[in-house]
């Protein structure tokens, strides 16, 4: 029987070999699942795939199932009603149906391997069938060459990109039939360190920016990339043989962070994975006929899956003002719905939908070499698989219309005034959205015991011993704080320590310091810019003469400036955003 197929092995679905086990609360695979077996779903002498795989020498079934492995109880037949009948208040026997499967929440992984925004951004449980070798042969992976764990303790970002290359069939028909590839649709999607919100930022194709130079790896061979000053962003994918480690790269320059992996697809994304789950829901507020898209739906709600997903999220000239900007907000009606369905419990129960849907999710994937593999995408799956789809919540990178155009703009640029302190919410893990009341009122607990190591006197400048540590990457910041710490800041007993420990880059600046030093620390704080998250404070005094250390990160811009000033509390206002959990959204 070759269930690894793709089709049906001996007139058997692949997706039918798996039976939801209630006492474990998980799916299990049946090879041996002939017709006319009496083993029950959640029978304990049922054989586990690991049994299945290495029962190829075990005699055949009989008709009334598998004879019993030695030592081993045989499954009795199922008793009948007649010939004697039942005691009076005697429990039911177990009959062929199979147990309704428990709401186990543990089991609920979400499984954040979309792809792109404008095609899979989706979560399911899909347990074991990640471990199918089948679907680990439809990944594709491409090294960007950055080394990330697949799973890392702190926050979680991923570039998720949806490509308008028209490979696949049925998709030469919607224009530009030769694109390369670009980055037509594109999102940072941020988790918070302790998995309790997300948010997803899309960044407009159209955007004016600087794309950085890259280097690619194709077939053994390495090709630097020179960069590009005021260009589309979607030109950072494509263009001049860009790849994703491209995208990768501009992402963290124009928003200073770090990227932890990138997931990408074409078309063919929305059209297979909308098509297996059943259709994702969405909401007209009047009728729309876009013969570019090809979408023809009326006002009202739809449930589209296929080739109408496809022209869902592609449309916009009969929308809003035509834009990019209001087709991305389909593109967040539409994930949001799609996460909904993914999360519900037709689709968790349904054994065929996960099937399809794993082997929808991989066939349309190419993500970096960390997660290249389903061992290492399940990994990252179970890690985010805490977050709540209450407080995940999708808004736009603020742009506003390019003044070097004119009235005639086709083209956005940044709106620094509200992007800059919504790109610090993201680096600084501050949530969109509000988590639960528990959540909440142990971060602010937590916030306030930090703020409290900025309290107290400060010691003078003359005072304060320092050795300053380069973990930023940067060659001679050290050096240069050193300078200015004496030169400006009347900081005489400061010292240049050379690299951080083990010479590694290190993504936050921090102040490591013993409980006699806090003054000193509180005055190096304040010169600094630092805030009270990059306070580390010992637990035994030091000596009188002793250093602080002051490792600097990637953070460090220069000195002076500030390194980590508290992000905003709340989002700037009238920014475009989507809250993933909200039914009522009607595309206007």
């Amino acid at each position: 029987m070759d269930a690894q197929g793709r089709g049906q092995a001996g007139g058997i679905d692949p997706a039918d070999q798996w039976v939801y086990d209630p006492k474990t609360g998980s799916y299990e695979l049946r090879l041996d699942h002939a017709e006319g077996s009496d083993t029950p779903p959640g029978d304990s002498s049922a054989p586990s795939a690991a049994a299945a795989a290495s029962a190829s020498s075990a005699k055949p079934a009989g008709p009334r199932g598998p004879k019993a492995a030695p030592g081993r109880r045989a499954v009795p037949p199922q008793r009948g009603t007649g010939g004697g009948g039942r005691r009076a208040g005697a429990k039911q026997a177990v009959g062929r149906r199979k147990p309704k499967p428990k709401k186990t929440t543990k089991k609920k992984v979400l499984l954040w391997t979309g792809g792109t925004l404008a095609f899979v951004l989706v979560g399911g449980s899909l347990g074991a069938y990640l471990l199918y070798e089948h679907f680990n042969n439809n990944l594709n992976k491409i090294d960007v060459g950055v080394d990330n764990a697949a799973v890392t303790k702190g926050p979680v970002n991923i570039l998720v990109i949806g490509t308008d290359k028209r490979d696949g069939a049925g998709n030469q028909g919607y224009g530009d039939e030769g694109s390369v590839g670009h980055a037509d649709t594109t999102l940072l999607f941020h988790v918070s360190e302790d998995r309790t919100n997300a948010t997803a930022l899309s960044i407009p194709r159209d955007m004016i920016t600087d794309i950085p130079e890259c280097t690619t790896k194709k077939d053994g061979t390495t090709k630097s990339i020179p960069g590009s000053k005021g260009v589309r962003f979607n030109e950072s994918l494509g263009q001049e043989e860009r790849d994703p480690g491209c995208t990768w790269r501009t992402v963290e320059k124009l928003m200073d962070l770090k990227i932890s992996h990138f997931m990408m697809a074409d078309f063919n994304a929305v059209k297979q994975m909308s098509s297996a789950v059943g259709g994702v829901e969405v909401c007209l507020a009047k009728d729309i006929n876009d013969p570019k898209s090809h979408l023809k739906l009326s006002q009202g709600r739809h449930k589209i899956q296929g080739e109408d997903a496809l022209a869902f999220v592609r449309t916009r000239h009969s929308v809003g003002f035509e834009s990019d900007l209001d087709r991305i907000k389909l593109q967040q009606q539409f994930l949001s719905s799609m996460i909904r369905e993914m999360k519900s419990d037709d689709t968790f129960t349904n054994p065929k939908k996960l099937y399809n849907l794993g082997n929808a999710a991989t066939k349309s994937l190419t993500v970096d070499t960390g997660i290249g593999s389903v061992s290492n995408l399940t990994r990252l799956a179970k890690d985010l698989s805490r977050v709540n789809i209450k407080n995940i919540t999708f808004a736009t990178v603020p742009v506003v219309d390019n003044p070097a155009e004119g009235k005639n703009h086709k083209t956005v640029v940044l709106d620094k005034s509200k992007a800059d302190p919504l790109f610090a919410m993201v680096r600084q893990d501050v949530s969109l959205t509000e988590v639960k009341e528990k959540e909440k009122k142990a971060e602010e607990k937590k916030d306030a015991a930090q703020a409290a190591l900025l309290k107290g006197p400060k010691a003078e400048p003359a005072n304060v011993r320092v050795k300053v540590l380069n973990g930023s990457g940067r060659i001679g910041a050290a050096g240069e704080t050193v300078t200015w710490m004496q030169n400006s800041q009347g900081m005489r007993h400061t010292s240049n320590g050379g690299n951080a420990v083990g010479g590694k880059k290190v993504d936050k600046t921090f102040l490591e310091y013993a409980p006699n030093q806090a003054d000193q620390a509180r005055r190096l704080a304040e010169a600094m810019g630092l805030s009270a998250d990059a306070l580390r404070p010992g637990k035994t005094d030091a000596a009188p003469t002793a250093d602080m250390t002051l490792t600097l990160g990637a953070d460090f811009k220069a000195p002076g400036t500030p390194v980590n000033a508290p992000a905003p509390d709340k989002a700037p206002k009238d920014i475009q955003r989507v809250e993933a959990d909200d039914k009522n959204i009607c595309a206007k």
